[in-house]
């Protein structure tokens, strides 16, 4: 199966539209961010684990679903976890801690729910733990640490595999992405917590992926022979519609299997798979109309590139 084949679209011709929505799009988010500010006192909704909290592993004897905790333990900022093999009847609760409350204050609390919403069920508290607010604050630090160290990365990898001009272009792209996938989460107040630093950093790298196939092709495209006769648009255009179809096939099968596990992973994977569902479309989105016509716009600037030419072109990239 081959689709878009024979695509012969003029991509780069809409990069001005696409400008005006991404613009929109950041606009939207950095707005939210702010009013987050205002209304939360953070930027982003932030979970346990980067503001601060306390921790209660317990075990029941009798078999407990997840969902009934969840509707017994409806506090705001409260995340329950399975610990363990399925049916160990252990669960892992974090919940935020008050300025005024101890870490015991909260353990007994979160007891006094359970015995209360849960009659009849016995239950051990295994460990109880207190995650300050320094140690959010510093997770807080790494996480802003290791985008900007895989920005780096990308920068160095991009200028020796490719050109200088290449990695900037990518890292314009990567970074479009990140602004808007924070904004989104900033918009609906999506919780932050580890797993969203986790998905965030795979968008990233799904990000680039797509973006080093359509360089790749770009690249290609150049050594041909007479491409330095070429309209820059024109070959750009070209190399992004040859790729098209392993554009096409690799996002949308990735987004079959992440709609699938929103439905079926259940309230522990759901913003992790909202956050990577989000990703992959603003991921592909940038490749074509943030990456590609960002390459363009520093070509003028800098020329086409160097290279020898080839006699041979390349094949169409098929899928």
């Amino acid at each position: 199966m081959r689709l878009f084949q024979d695509a012969d679209f003029e991509f780069i011709e809409m990069r001005r539209k696409a400008y005006v929505v991404s613009a929109i799009a950041i606009l939207v988010g950095v707005t939210a961010m702010v009013w987050n500010v205002v209304s939360i006192g953070a930027w982003q909704n932030y979970g346990v684990d980067f503001t601060g909290g306390s921790l209660v592993q317990v075990r029941f004897e009798q078999p407990t679903m997840v969902a009934e905790l969840r509707a017994v333990l409806s506090g705001a900022g409260t995340e329950i976890t399975r610990f363990g093999e399925e049916g160990s009847g252990e669960f892992v609760i974090r919940a935020p801690l008050e300025e005024a409350a101890s870490i015991g204050e909260v353990a007994e609390e979160i007891q006094q729910q359970i015995a209360t919403g849960l009659p009849g069920r016995t239950f051990v508290v295994e460990r109880t733990e207190l995650v300050g607010a320094k140690v959010g604050g510093e997770l807080q630090q790494k996480a802003a640490l290791a985008v900007l160290f895989s920005f780096a990365l990308t920068l160095i990898y991009l200028a020796i595999r490719f050109e200088l001009r290449f990695g900037l272009a990518a890292v314009i792209a990567t970074a479009h992405d990140m602004i808007l996938t924070l904004g989104f989460l900033a918009l609906f107040r999506v919780e932050i917590a580890l797993p969203t630093v986790a998905a965030i950093l795979t968008i990233l790298g799904y990000s680039l992926n797509d973006t080093i196939v359509v360089f790749d092709r770009i690249r290609e495209n150049l050594n041909m022979k007479g491409a330095r006769k070429r309209d820059p648009i024109e070959l750009v255009n070209q190399s992004i519609n040859e790729t098209l179809p392993r554009t096409v096939l690799t996002s949308g099968t990735t987004l079959v299997v992440l709609f699938a596990l929103l439905a079926l992973g259940g309230a522990v994977l759901r913003d992790f798979t909202i956050v990577l569902i989000l990703g992959i479309v603003i991921g592909t989105y940038s490749s074509i109309f943030v990456a590609s016509p960002a390459l363009i716009e520093i070509q003028k600037r800098w020329g086409l590139g160097r290279g020898g030419e080839s006699k041979k072109r390349p094949e169409p990239a098929t899928v």
